[in-house]
């Protein structure tokens, strides 16, 4: 059998100097020279790989659609990222300044050896495992594809063809901090929190270390985007927003110093949470609204008010243990009842993740905060 494949294909220079090939090719082939990337971390705790799991249900339906006598099309070209292994010969025939005929050479590998594949699928992975599977001699289809021995272009460029339809937010958010380029405004605001959420979960001194639930960790019992919105708001306006303003003017770069003094605030004072509510901090959220949505969001303004007591000293003089220790009787994170004002009594699991019951318990104990610490009594 070849070693090879030679696809005749078209190289289209885009005005960027971005180059792109496109071809067509038997979609039950693709498994010997792309694989799927999918998402998962190594040993070390670094990201590897950035696509999701395959979809059962979403295969299934393409593979009948496949197989049934409706004369199937798929008008949808595949995405793929080759590595620099495969190669463009230009062939004769007309091209202009946009576009060249040719052939694109590609090495043929076992299946089985999916690291060693040239290429990787940046999209379209459910339609070729539909046709890799389908009860079908061959089904060929349209290849659009780029060569570059960057992850994280192809990352990026995983990110910006998804990103337009259904894909699950967390899974973009996790890859946020492994890309550089210039990314819908949404995503560049997320990038720096999801940065510093990365670390949270990853550091071995972190408390909330695997506490995280992300595509990577879906054994985390703390939501991912109640974390991302905790320190939304404290970079916004609160603890982490003070050392950006010291560090960097207000900017959220990629300066360490100011980076390290923020995860040094967060884990001091996730740190001191759960030393105080220890038992809260070990349960899942359905027993401990400690770790719940509404609890992390309104104890991370709660940080942002203790961090303001203590403006001035850096985050390793601040001892967050006494604030918190003299609020525990108020709080009711896995039993009794919620006094969260006059006539508004909450059982414990009644608070909800919703805007009205954040404001409600963020509101409660920000007002016994100033009752007990700041006005003493």
């Amino acid at each position: 059998m070849n070693n090879e494949l030679r696809l005749p294909a078209l190289e289209v220079k885009q005005s960027s100097g971005n180059v792109l090939y496109q071809f067509a090719v038997d979609g039950k082939m693709v498994a010997r020279f792309a694989t799927v990337s999918r998402i998962r971390r190594s040993q070390a705790g670094g990201l590897k790989g950035y696509q999701r799991p395959e979809v059962l249900s979403h295969i299934a339906e393409i593979r009948k659609y496949l197989e049934s006598a409706k004369s199937p099309r798929i008008p949808n070209a595949v995405v793929i990222a080759f590595d620099s292994r495969v190669v463009f010969e230009p062939g004769p025939g007309h091209f202009d300044k946009h576009s060249r005929p040719g052939t694109l050479v590609v090495p043929l590998i076992d299946e089985e050896a999916e690291e060693d594949h040239p290429g990787f699928i940046v999209d379209g992975q459910q339609r070729l495992a539909a046709i890799r599977t389908a009860n079908i001699k061959h089904f060929p289809m349209p290849v659009t594809a780029f060569i570059t021995d960057n992850v994280k272009e192809q990352t990026e460029q995983f990110i910006l063809v998804n990103s337009t339809r259904p894909l699950p937010k967390g899974l973009i958010y996790e890859l946020l901090p492994n890309t550089e380029t210039s990314l819908p405004s949404l995503l560049t605001r997320r990038r720096f929190p999801s940065m510093l959420l990365q670390r949270l979960n990853l550091d071995a001194d972190s408390p909330l270390k695997a506490k995280i639930q992300t595509p990577t960790n879906p054994g985390g019992t703390i939501k991912d985007n109640s974390i991302l919105k905790m320190l939304e708001h404290s970079l916004a306006d609160g603890a982490l927003s003070r050392i950006a303003t010291e560090e960097l003017g207000g900017a959220f770069g990629q300066d360490e110093q100011a980076i390290e003094r923020m995860l040094e605030t967060l884990k001091r004072y996730w740190g001191a949470v759960a030393y105080i509510w220890d038992e809260a901090w070990k349960l899942p959220s359905r027993k401990s609204r400690l770790v719940h949505g509404a609890g992390i969001l309104a104890l991370g303004l709660l940080m942002d008010a203790i961090a303001d007591r203590h403006a001035g000293l850096s985050p390793e003089l601040v001892d967050y243990h006494p604030d918190l220790q003299v609020m525990t009787d108020a709080c009711h994170w896995t039993s009794g009842n919620w006094e969260l004002a006059p006539g508004v009594n909450r059982k414990w699991n009644e608070i909800q993740n919703i805007p009205k019951d954040i404001e409600l318990l963020s509101t409660f104990l920000s007002r016994e905060f100033k009752k007990r610490v700041i006005w003493g009594k």
